[in-house]
């Protein structure tokens, strides 16, 4: 049975899944046994006259062949689960051997159909990787997976061998499964500028993404936050006119206002403080720490020029600038806020 004409049979399908499904099991802490034997049986009832007939009890009837054939419980249920979620607000896969067998069926057909440029144009999505994408994302956000889209569409696109005719498929299952992410979120009731903000740093572990989003929508919600989004904005089209090489640490002997040497001195000891917040990805909590500089980064616009004459005090303010704008890009594009 083919599964496409230009990427093999329905048995290459399987067996791509069966090692994709094994190496997401050993990432996400499933059974790697089990996970990979699932994948080795996920389409046999699509060869059975029963699904033949009735095309809509794939997986289910898969699931009842398990059984009786003795095979272990979770691995059963993964049969009848790898296709879920089918539809908006469907249950996700119930265990972990699921979970993983229904993300390698999706993004071995995502990496597949992108690498023989083939992805949805238009309203035409005839393998429906629109549904996919999102059902890949929701599984691993929802079950708070720790999985990177990246080295997961590498591992997908890996297992093809030399089918794939696309060099750039890696970008564009990842660039396609992020638009599905604004898709998602602003259904969810998200701001088209929230989500634009965190797109901008374009994070690929899904989980990260949703914990971004969270801290972002929080955020806006603190006095300080429309004063530091302006902020950013400032800052941000300052660095994007100049062309001068910055230096990599700011030099406290240069600085010479009372209000710069207190914003640098906030900058160095917040940025110490926040790296095991950005490591364990607590991002809120980062964002409300980072809140605490509204005042005198407000002061340092209001009192310090930085376009000086001064070549050497010039680079010295645009480098404190360029790291305190670093701090809030560990989250988020803040700038990008309305």
């Amino acid at each position: 049975m083919l599964f496409q004409q230009q990427l093999g049979t329905l048995r290459d399908k399987t067996d791509r899944i069966q090692a994709l499904a094994g190496w997401i099991a050993e990432q996400i802490g499933a059974d790697v046994n089990h996970a990979t034997r699932a994948g080795l049986l996920s389409k046999c009832d699509l060869m059975t006259n029963m699904v033949f007939e009735f095309t809509d009890t794939q997986g289910v009837m898969g699931m009842h062949y398990a059984r009786h054939d003795g095979e272990a419980e979770d691995v059963a249920v993964a049969l009848n689960e790898q296709y879920q979620p089918r539809f908006a607000g469907d249950d996700l896969p119930s265990n972990p051997v699921a979970c993983a067998l229904a993300i390698a069926d999706k993004m071995d057909t995502l990496a597949g159909i992108f690498g023989i440029g083939q992805h949805p144009k238009g309203d035409k999505d005839p393998f429906a990787l629109r549904r996919a994408a999102l059902g890949v994302l929701r599984i691993i956000v929802e079950k708070n997976l720790n999985l990177d889209l990246q080295t997961l569409t590498e591992e997908a696109v890996r297992l093809y061998g030399d089918k794939l005719t696309n060099a750039n498929v890696v970008d564009d299952v990842i660039d396609f499964m992020l638009g599905r992410f604004r898709a998602w979120y602003q259904d969810e009731g998200y701001t088209v500028d929230t989500i634009q903000a965190v797109l901008a740093r374009r994070p690929t572990r899904p989980a990260d993404f949703d914990a971004r989003m969270k801290a972002v929508s929080h955020f806006r919600t603190l006095e300080a936050a429309a004063a530091l989004a302006a902020a950013n904005k400032r800052v941000s089209n300052i660095l994007a006119k100049s062309d001068e090489v910055l230096s990599d640490r700011v030099n406290a002997s240069t600085l010479k206002e009372p209000e710069e040497i207190k914003l640098a001195m906030q900058v160095v000891v917040l940025r110490d403080k926040l790296e095991p917040y950005f490591a364990e990805g607590r991002y809120q909590d980062a964002l409300v720490e980072l809140a605490e500089l509204r005042e005198p980064v407000d002061a340092f616009f209001d009192k310090v020029m930085v376009m000086v004459d001064d070549k050497e005090l010039r680079i010295n303010r645009l480098t404190m600038l360029e790291k305190l704008r670093e701090l809030f890009l560990r989250v988020a594009d803040i700038s990008l806020l309305q």
